[in-house]
């Protein structure tokens, strides 16, 4: 079995804090010490050799920007005040990883299917370690990078295949903490995408607009890193209503690993061993029996998205811990097959929907 995680902000972390993928989250952690990066942006969970130990095939790496606001957070390097200065900003994370793969010949891009397909071709039973590739799949997270509707062609083809259209509010939609439907923009961007087959993440986007894509989409839909609403009571998780909608479409959700989207108690400060790592099963589990299957759930962790080892639950120091589901799942009676669809099949079923 492998893992596909649906999200993971790569480049925010190496463009706000430095941190080479390439090098392991513990080696991160030592050269961090003493400086304020850890306060800022917790201690790193997230590196190239852990993914591997934990068989972490795919990852959806993101492009991540934020508005303007006054108030302090670990992304300030990626604040943008308008539409250009959010492309400008997006490009950059995109020029990021363009370097990466051609200076790291273990980490490549999954624009096709046969991408995708050389990818897993090195984690097939019998090949050693040194021969496993991680492919990461290029997610952008709030769409205001977009110029306008049309212009997401120009991403596409710089090998964009999942969007998001918010995050908080954003010219295409409501989102987080700013209620409200799609745009006029919006909807002229679901059109686009469609027109190239993209990804529809449903993550962060105001539950009005949530259903209304739903009902506009036609494509393939996630919601790459979102909870049930039964753990963390908030506009940003998904409602019972709003998993059965995405059930119905084929979508699938993926389980965020910050404590307090598993236990909306949870706060900054408190001890990590108050959300034990039977919360990402019982995430999970949850899903299960709401949809009456495990076809409509996987990971998305958000590791390292402005909070680290210090804010996930006991049992999780790295990336490499996220082996360990597999596991917990075994002993809560799932099957195998229903254990692979979680921790990957899910995903790559969505994304074979949608890649070239």
């Amino acid at each position: 079995m492998i893992i596909v995680d649906a999200h993971q902000d790569i480049a925010y972390n190496a463009l706000c804090f430095g941190r080479d993928y390439r090098r392991s989250a513990l080696a991160t952690r030592r050269l961090e010490a003493g400086t304020a990066t850890p306060e800022n942006a917790g201690q790193a969970t997230v590196g190239f050799p852990e993914a591997l130990l934990g068989r972490v095939a795919v990852t959806c790496a993101t492009l991540f920007v934020a508005p303007h606001s006054n108030r302090p957070a670990p992304w300030d390097a990626l604040r943008y005040t308008d539409a250009r200065e959010a492309y400008r900003l997006a490009s950059q994370q995109l020029d990021y990883y363009e370097r990466l793969f051609d200076e790291f010949d273990r980490i490549r891009p999954i624009r096709t299917q046969a991408d995708l397909d050389a990818v897993l071709a090195t984690w097939a039973e019998g090949t050693e370690i040194s021969e496993h590739v991680q492919g990461f799949v290029i997610l952008m997270e709030n769409a205001d990078p977009i110029l306008e509707p049309k212009q997401f062609e120009e991403w596409y083809d710089r090998g964009v295949r999942i969007v998001g259209p918010a995050w908080r509010g954003t010219r295409y939609s409501g989102g987080t903490g700013e209620p409200g439907p799609l745009t006029d923009l919006g909807r002229e961007l679901l059109a686009v995408m469609q027109d190239q087959n993209a990804i529809l993440d449903l993550s962060h986007m105001a539950e009005e607009a949530y259903f209304e894509a739903l009902d506009r989409y036609e494509g393939v839909v996630i919601a790459s890193h979102s909870n049930p609403r039964h753990f963390s009571a908030s506009d940003r998780h998904l409602s019972d209503a709003m998993i059965r909608r995405l059930a119905e479409r084929d979508g699938v959700m993926g389980i965020n690993c910050w404590n307090p989207f598993l236990n909306g108690d949870w706060r900054k400060g408190d001890r990590k061993s108050a959300v034990p790592f039977s919360t990402i099963i019982d995430a999970l589990d949850y899903v299960c029996q709401l949809t009456g299957s495990a076809a409509h759930v996987a990971i998305g962790t958000d590791l390292d998205g402005g909070f680290g080892a210090e804010s996930v639950p006991e049992g999780i120091n790295t990336i490499t811990d996220l082996w360990k589901i597999g596991d917990a799942l075994r002993d809560r009676g799932f099957s195998e097959a229903d254990i692979s669809a979680m921790l990957a099949d899910n995903l790559l079923r969505k994304l074979r929907a949608a890649l070239p």
